[in-house]
């Protein structure tokens, strides 16, 4: 069966890419290609949703997806945890039949960095995390940095982080009580790093993208499995099949 794509924020990079991965699919069809001039009724009839704009928009799009029923996948930076508990209301509002996926990052190896730095996050009392990305990216912390600590803060439970001391400016925001470093710089594409801190010792967990040839796995994997996901998905790692430590994917 080939699945209707439609897709908000045609024009921008990540617009681009997906547009080109649904052309080359054997089993997707673009439905309708939107920019920001388009509205948001060009979305009806499509199978699934892929929302790639800006934390600006990005809300509007979900709710009229999740109003007419049609799964949405949101690779759209911005989405903490309480905006997502929020659409989490205003589907079960809807009874809307249609899945919500968040994927804060569409890349492999970036999810396998966030996993394995929620693992080592129970063994280490002092975490930061530094996240870098193109000069043009306008929202900061990333929507990985930010799923990165909530995931981190959720793996230790009732164990807080040792955080800097409320006059510490500088030291980054705090993001499920974890300190946060944003770059934004030219020559850059994306890049994390989750640096714990213990006694005599520190442990490092990176991930550089170099090419966006990193996003096209994930992207046909959640663009493929969104018609067929129940209920609110947070983060790839779900569909992938990757358990992260204390989460709670759904």
């Amino acid at each position: 069966m080939t699945i209707r794509v439609a897709v908000a924020g045609a024009t921008g990079r990540m617009g681009r890419l997906a547009l080109r991965l649904v052309e080359e699919a054997d089993d997707l069809d673009l439905h309708a290609g939107l920019d920001s001039r388009s509205a948001l009724t060009d979305l009806d009839g499509a199978d699934v949703v892929l929302d790639v704009t800006h934390p600006a928009a990005s809300e509007g799009i979900v709710r009229h997806a999740v109003a007419q029923g049609i799964p949405v996948v949101v690779g759209t930076s911005g989405w903490s945890a309480d905006r997502i508990t929020g659409i989490q209301a205003y589907r079960r509002e809807f009874e809307a039949p249609g899945a919500v996926v968040f994927v804060p990052n569409f890349s492999v190896g970036s999810v396998l960095g966030t996993a394995l730095a929620a693992y080592a996050a129970r063994f280490f009392d002092s975490i930061e995390i530094v996240e870098a990305h193109h000069a043009g990216k306008v929202d900061s912390p990333s929507g990985t940095a930010v799923r990165t600590a909530e995931v981190i803060a959720d793996a230790r439970g009732d164990l807080p982080v040792v955080a800097p001391h409320a006059d510490q400016r500088a030291r980054g925001q705090l993001v499920a009580g974890i300190p946060v470093h944003s770059l934004r710089l030219a020559g850059l594409s994306a890049e994390q790093r989750v640096v714990l801190g213990g006694e005599g010792e520190t442990l490092t967990i990176a991930h550089s993208t170099i090419s966006p040839a990193a996003y096209e796995q994930g992207i046909l994997l959640a663009l493929r499995r969104a018609p067929e996901a129940e209920g609110v998905v947070v983060g790839l790692d779900a569909l992938l099949g990757i358990a992260m430590p204390g989460a709670d994917a759904s």
